[in-house]
């Protein structure tokens, strides 16, 4: 879960990482009640930012300067609403302003190749770090590391080093990098970055700007990771299936697809895609792993998601029958479609392989209903489902 920039900040000062103040705003009078807050009726200035999950906000025009709270609620109206990459801004960050000295880089990250952490920091900070990455990778440090030891004291010497910071700031960036990783560790994050990480004119290491994506897997660790998440941009499908525990992402597509482990799903998803060329170019609309049980209940729970998507023309339910039979998998369809009734407007095709197949089938044939097609192999299920797509589009 990619977290919001102001999200990141109030982690980051939870868990004593130094930062500037901030105040979320959604209207240019919130943003101008926020700088007032801020500014304290000095003069000062404070930076209006766009809250959007994607980079390249400053180039874009998200990130604008001002000089007093009126300003400041001129740059809101002037930021909020605009489309940055496909994102449009609903809140801005009203953060207070910094005299930057010098500005670095750090991020903390899952190395997944190599399975460790990777740390990569640089003296030369900002907006344009993807672009050194490419140009200067060498300006780049990257350090591996040890998920056991993580950043201690030795640690991150020996990442101010390979970045090569000076000598007279270097213990106070060190200090500031264990602290996120404690972030990191704490959060059950897989990246912590800060973009820039700034030394002061007065000295100080502030981290003025955040990401952070936390590992959804570890939600049950972390209760209060509900509440940030962003359930006015999630997709409505997508959040209709968290609720009901279902392993689900929505595609572009018009076929359907309910199957049983993710290794057999994406399978799935790739037979689909190919049979689909043959019958105008249908994909599949959806990832749904109904996991070990298949039960009526479940069962019912993946075709109600997957049939309200107005996209879908078809559906495709693979399922290889292992701990749970094929049998009590074609019971699950017949009771799920008997639930489901006249919301079950759509053709199913049925593939069913493994343990007691033969029941299955002969469960579904006696059913005999009308929307459903039994399919022999998952090739033939495939082409079935993308043919009566093709057709119903």
């Amino acid at each position: 879960m990619d977290l919001f920039e102001y999200q990141a900040r109030d982690i980051f000062e939870k868990h004593g990482v130094p930062v500037l103040g901030g105040v979320v705003a959604t209207t240019p009078e919130e943003a101008r009640a926020g700088a007032e807050q801020l500014l304290g009726g000095q003069p000062g200035v404070v930076v209006v930012k766009a809250q959007v999950k994607v980079g390249g906000r400053g180039k874009a025009g998200g990130v604008k300067l001002a000089r007093s709270a009126d300003d400041a609620a001129e740059k809101a109206t002037e930021i909020l609403g605009m489309d940055i990459k496909g994102h449009t801004v609903h809140r801005v960050m009203i953060a207070a302003g910094a005299k930057i000295a010098t500005e670095f880089y750090f991020s903390l990250l899952l190395d997944r190749a190599e399975r460790r952490y990777l740390a990569m920091c640089s003296v030369e900070g900002g907006m344009d770090i993807e672009q050194l990455a490419v140009e200067r990778p060498d300006a780049l440090a990257k350090v591996a590391v040890d998920p056991r030891t993580g950043i201690d004291q030795a640690k991150a010497d020996e990442i101010v080093r390979a970045a090569g910071f000076d000598a007279d700031i270097a213990p106070k960036v060190a200090a500031v990098l264990q602290t996120l990783w404690t972030v990191y560790r704490s959060e059950d994050a897989t990246l912590v970055e800060v973009n820039p990480l700034v030394l002061t004119e007065d000295g100080e290491i502030v981290a003025l700007d955040g990401k952070v994506t936390l590992d959804e897997n570890a939600s049950f660790r972390h209760p209060e990771h509900a509440d940030l998440e962003d359930a006015a941009a999630a997709d409505p499908l997508e959040a209709r299936a968290k609720e009901k525990d279902l392993n689900y992402v929505k595609l572009d597509g018009e076929v359907g697809i309910i199957g049983n482990g993710a290794g057999l799903v994406m399978s799935t998803l790739d037979v689909v895609a190919y049979a689909g060329e043959a019958h105008g170019g249908v994909k599949p609309a959806n990832f749904l792993d109904i996991g070990g049980g298949a039960s009526a209940e479940v069962m019912a729970a993946g075709l109600d998601i997957i049939l309200t998507d107005p996209q879908v023309k078809a559906v495709f339910v693979n399922v290889f029958g292992g701990i749970t039979a094929c049998d009590a998998v074609a019971n699950g369809i017949v009771a799920a479609l008997e639930i489901l009734g006249d919301e079950a407007s759509k053709p199913l095709v049925v593939r069913l392989d493994g343990n007691n197949v033969l029941e299955g089938r002969r469960i579904l044939a006696e059913a005999g209903h009308p929307l459903v097609t039994i399919a022999d192999t998952m090739d033939g299920g495939a082409d079935k489902a993308a043919e009566l797509a093709h057709a119903a589009a």
